[in-house]
């Protein structure tokens, strides 16, 4: 089958050293491939909220060095003796999780990402004992397992975000039944993972309603993506007159915010769906919940199984993330950009075609 890279495997990524979140080059070695091991080289690899909290330690867990990176779309370069599932030259997707437990429940059941032993694709340490690193490098070793296909019909640079932002709105819709036509939704927070919520939504059938703080990106709600409404929640009339009126809403802000005004828009058994993660309590009044027997609930990226069926939905419906695409070299503007909401609505690194090497203004440690 032939290896491109040597059994040691030097690879170059770009790496956090600390709490300032800067990054810059930084070489290391990935592990010998095993035999379910598969190799990719990294084409692009899209950047998410997290990537962004991560590297800056916002939720007070970062190691450093670190190489972000958790939508990433390659090639595979070589495969171990036993992956029966892809074959060099393959196109395919890598996402926020590298490993299970294989034996817990959610393991058993095809949900690994509520597996309590995960482990993450950065910021973590792997069964060897070393540190996991992302898809802000030249090249990663993911078990096959972690690893979906990427269908022909999308293009490369489209399919990272779909692997998480696109996963993570899939995932609930699909479990908590809210896939049939004619439902009424909100997606609250138009970033990364909102305006797939708005695309899913659309295309399921449901009429869908955008809730942001502001009325900045109405006509992009509306126009661009399709929504069917647009609703500042700092309109209070506005807000009084759509109460009681969503089946659920997708709730993405990444920030501390307040439940109740969201709550109250919800029908009788309506479900709020909290994306955004968090590091601060968020508060609300139980006769919020019980006197329209509504749901707080949560979900965590999707399952590879979910991966999968995504994909292929948003091949089937004619999907894909709204994306710019940069290089290497402006990741550090970018994570700037990305924390003022300045981007529609994923940047994307064009790995492959990035001089990983060049530090792009970046102060080398």
């Amino acid at each position: 089958m032939g290896s491109i890279i040597e059994a040691e495997k030097p690879v170059t990524g770009w790496a956090a050293r600390d709490s300032t979140g800067l990054l810059s080059p930084y070489a290391y070695t990935l592990r010998k491939t095993g035999a379910e091991d598969v190799v990719i080289k990294v084409l692009y690899c899209g950047i998410c909220h997290t990537d962004l909290h991560q590297a800056r330690n916002d939720l007070g867990m970062s190691k450093y060095p670190m190489v972000p990176g958790h939508e990433v779309v390659g090639e595979v370069v070589e495969v171990g003796a036993e992956v029966r599932r892809f074959l060099v030259g393959d196109r395919v997707g890598s996402g926020a999780i590298v490993g299970c437990c294989g034996e817990c429940r959610p393991c058993r059941d095809e949900v690994e990402q509520y597996c309590n032993k995960k482990i993450w694709s950065y910021n973590d340490v792997y069964f060897d004992g070393k540190p996991t690193q992302g898809g802000f490098a030249s090249a990663m070793v993911v078990h096959q397992k972690f690893l979906v296909k990427i269908p022909s019909g999308l293009a490369l640079e489209q399919a990272g975000p779909l692997l998480c932002a696109g996963v993570t709105v899939y995932s609930p819709l699909k479990h908590f039944g809210l896939t049939t036509a004619g439902l009424r939704g909100g997606i609250l927070g138009l970033g990364g993972v909102g305006h797939m919520g708005v695309k899913f939504a659309k295309a399921l059938g449901h009429h869908v309603t955008v809730i942001s703080s502001s009325d900045r990106k109405r006509a992009e709600a509306v126009d661009h993506l399709g929504a069917d409404a647009y609703l500042v929640s700092s309109d209070e009339a506005a807000m009084a007159a759509a109460a009681d009126t969503f089946d659920y809403i997708i709730d993405t802000v990444p920030v501390h915010h307040p439940l109740e005004p969201y709550l109250a828009l919800l029908k009788l058994d309506g479900k709020l769906v909290l994306m955004g993660v968090i590091n601060q309590p968020l508060q609300f009044l139980t006769p919020m919940i019980m006197l329209g027997r509504k749901s707080i609930t949560g979900s965590f990226i999707g399952s590879m199984k979910e991966t999968e069926e995504m994909l292929a939905f948003c091949v089937e419906k004619g999907l894909s993330s709204t994306i710019e695409v940069v290089k290497m070299e402006y990741v550090n503007e970018a994570f700037k950009r990305l924390e003022r909401n300045d981007v529609r609505y994923r940047f994307v690194i064009d790995v492959a075609g990035s001089n990983l090497d060049a530090s792009g203004g970046a102060e080398l440690h």
